[in-house]
């Protein structure tokens, strides 16, 4: 599904001695099956972003169209919105409430008022987009599993309502290396096999360089920067000014210039760096 965010404001408490103004006149286009990675500061308006899409807020003026339908009509179903438009929330797990995987992933199916059989299907299905084993795990409690397990189901729960679009904010969260790289493979793997438009939240550059398609940077509310990761990354001095940063790997290579070593000044992901040092030992680049 397409998105088509016009001229979105969104102020708190407006008209009172608290009134904040979140994001003003926001302006951008996700064509359907895009992965977007959404950053900026703590406190620059994502969050307040992200919960118009399923219109859990609503604008202070402007509006969003999802698929040319402007989602803010009266006459919208937010029920069915909802379904099209999931939304993972940091720590999922803690959501979790059911005393079976299966009863929790299964819980928003059954509100849907599908036949068994089809609950059945999906929740299965779901199971195994996140990677997981339905078989070992429908009957044992979410509480008994891993930190990463435990955000799996949570998002399969989601997945199980099939949405078009998934909004995940900081998925890989407080998870240790393991879980963080097991919840960002499958998220990727997800995308490439269902080609979901994705909008991934995330304080980690590595992460974004590593899996978006396109990265919309925020500010004060603002749309301040778009484009792609290396058409992002390469406004350093720009990001720095935002409180951000540029992945890591990039600083690496910053500083093998900085000392004589002639390599590509515009990687940002470990594999890439792999292979520009290894093109540089086998004498591809000039020392």
């Amino acid at each position: 599904m397409s998105i088509s965010v016009q001229n979105l404001t969104h102020i708190y408490m407006k008209d009172t001695p608290f009134e904040t103004v979140a994001i003003k006149d926001v302006n951008f286009d996700i064509e359907d099956g895009e992965f977007i990675g959404l950053i900026g500061h703590t406190g620059s308006g994502k969050s307040t972003l992200i919960q118009h899409f399923n219109a859990l807020l609503k604008p202070t003026s402007g509006t969003i169209f999802i698929d040319d339908v402007d989602i803010f009509k009266k006459e919208i179903e937010l029920k069915s919105l909802r379904q099209q438009v999931g939304l993972v929330f940091q720590y999922p797990e803690y959501q979790l409430f059911e005393e079976t995987v299966y009863k929790d992933i299964a819980f928003g199916p059954k509100n849907l008022n599908l036949s068994q059989e089809e609950i059945d299907l999906r929740v299965r299905e779901s199971v195994e987009l996140v990677g997981l084993d339905f078989e070992q795990i429908k009957d044992r409690s979410p509480f008994e599993l891993s930190g990463g397990q435990r955000r799996r189901v949570a998002i399969a729960g989601v997945l199980a309502m099939k949405p078009r679009i998934l909004i995940l904010d900081e998925p890989a969260a407080g998870l240790d290396p393991r879980g963080k790289n097991e919840i960002l493979s499958q998220i990727k793997l997800l995308h490439e096999e269902r080609r979901l438009t994705i909008i991934l939240v995330s304080h980690s550059m590595e992460d974004i360089a590593k899996l978006v398609d396109r990265i919309i940077v925020m500010n004060e509310g603002t749309i301040a920067l778009t484009g792609t990761p290396k058409e992002v990354f390469s406004h350093g001095e720009l990001l720095e000014g935002m409180g951000l940063d540029i992945p890591h790997i990039a600083k690496l290579m910053h500083g093998l210039r900085a000392r004589g070593l002639d390599v590509p000044d515009n990687i940002y992901t470990i594999e890439e760096a792999k292979e520009a040092i290894l093109r540089l030992k086998k004498g591809d680049y000039n020392a």
